[in-house]
């Protein structure tokens, strides 16, 4: 019987080693494939140079440059400061500064620190600086989202039962190139009035069914201290809202924003959640992971929605990476959200075929926890539409037939012992 067991034991060990390789042979493309994903934490040398580059053409010190607004005020927004900076052809700044009349664009010196001139197609400068082929798009729509159509009072989004949206700025660090509100950006950075936000807070007051607030713009995290407190405060007073929540990019396109006393706000009204918006590893560096670091350790949790953009992260490797990287800083990847089609972005949008393809090399090909979740935001405001790659084949009252993450087609029994 002892000769059995033993022999059972060596076989099933065998099994196992055999599983073991082929699930290395699996991994072996990835890892071969992430040497060449540019990270963050792994530029700091070519950042700092890129800083340094910066500071002294604004004749700036070390402490401007961790002050937010230092960063803010000197925002780089005419392709004369850009070219300045960083030289360029007259046929770039020509097209820079044709597309800059049609759409408005600045962007942080923090953030132009992390962009490659030298490279065209890097994925920073892509998402930073105007483009010709924002004025060729004959596709995108001012508003796909419907947003103008679910506004039930001033400065609020409503698409859900039990949850909404209080748009409280149009400032940004960084306009994004594939923003989804580029409408609301205009020329003049403002802030939502004082009076609209107290119609915005009396409209939830007044509907016991709305459990979380999302706080959102433009930046959430660019209003001011005070206002942030005010704001927070009065939603904390509120006994049916449940969770709020801020949607802001300034961890990556601003993280000097993130300090002590912003941390310190933000500590007070718990149950708090933060998205932000990391779209590839090279924005998740030595800075954002300090900021994330005062977040967390203020009790905010804190996840990432990522816009799927071509040229950017459209891939399955480049999104697995940066995945990888987020969660090292404590980062929850929550959405990778397709591309809108927004009037001057449409040549961001990549398949949806694309998108399942990344959903499908994640699963089983990575923890759970590096997973987010797929979304495709449904025309005119018809809400966010979870998709993946098809596992289940058929389904009756006695089986199901499942596709595994290495499609293998199994059978799964659903009868249940439960005598009816």
């Amino acid at each position: 019987m002892a000769k059995q067991s033993s022999k059972r034991e060596q076989e099933l060990r065998e099994y196992s080693l055999k599983r073991a390789d082929e699930l290395k042979q699996k991994i072996k493309p990835y890892l071969e494939n992430s040497k060449n994903i540019p990270t963050g934490l792994n530029l700091t040398e070519f950042y700092e140079a890129q800083k340094e580059r910066i500071l002294n053409y604004f004749k700036a010190t070390q402490e401007d440059w961790d002050d937010w607004h230092w960063q803010m005020r000197n925002r780089i927004s005419d392709v004369n400061t850009l070219s300045s900076i960083f030289p360029m052809t007259e046929e770039r700044k020509a097209e820079i500064a044709k597309t800059g009349n049609i759409f408005r664009w600045a962007v942080s010196p923090y953030y132009l620190s992390l962009m490659d001139f030298d490279n065209p197609s890097d994925p920073i400068l892509l998402q930073g600086i105007p483009m010709g082929l924002e004025l060729e798009d004959k596709k995108g729509e001012v508003d796909p989202m419907g947003e103008a159509m679910t506004s039930p009072a001033p400065c609020i989004t409503r698409r859900y039962p039990d949850r909404l949206i209080i748009n409280v700025t149009n400032i940004c660090g960084m306009y994004c190139r594939h923003c989804q509100r580029r409408r609301n950006i205009g020329e003049i950075d403002q802030h939502s009035k004082r009076e609209d936000l107290i119609a915005a807070l009396d409209y939830v007051r007044a509907n016991p069914e709305i459990r979380d607030v999302l706080i959102t713009g433009g930046d959430a995290l660019l209003l001011s201290d005070s206002t942030l407190d005010w704001l927070l405060s009065e939603l904390q007073s509120i006994p049916h809202v449940e969770i709020k929540r801020l949607g802001t990019r300034t961890p990556v396109t601003l993280p000097m924003r993130v300090t002590k006393k912003l941390a310190d706000i933000l500590a007070k009204y718990p149950p708090l959640y933060l998205n932000t918006q990391f779209n590839h590893s090279k924005e998740v560096t030595l800075e954002s992971r300090k900021a994330v670091d005062k977040l967390v350790a203020a009790g905010v949790i804190v996840g990432n929605q990522a816009v799927l953009l071509k040229g950017v992260n459209n891939n399955p490797d480049v999104m697995k990476k940066m995945n990888h990287e987020l969660l090292k800083i404590r980062v929850r990847p929550y959405y990778i959200f397709h591309a809108k089609k927004v009037k001057g972005t449409t040549h961001f949008i990549p398949s949806i075929q694309e998108g399942l393809d990344i959903m499908k090399a994640l699963r089983g090909f990575t923890s759970g926890l590096a997973i987010p979740t797929y979304i495709v935001n449904a025309p005119q405001g018809g809400g966010k539409t979870p998709l993946l790659p098809e596992y289940l084949v058929s389904l009756d009252d006695d089986k199901a037939v499942l596709r595994t993450w290495e499609d293998k087609i199994v059978d799964y029994d659903t009868d249940s012992d439960t005598d009816s």
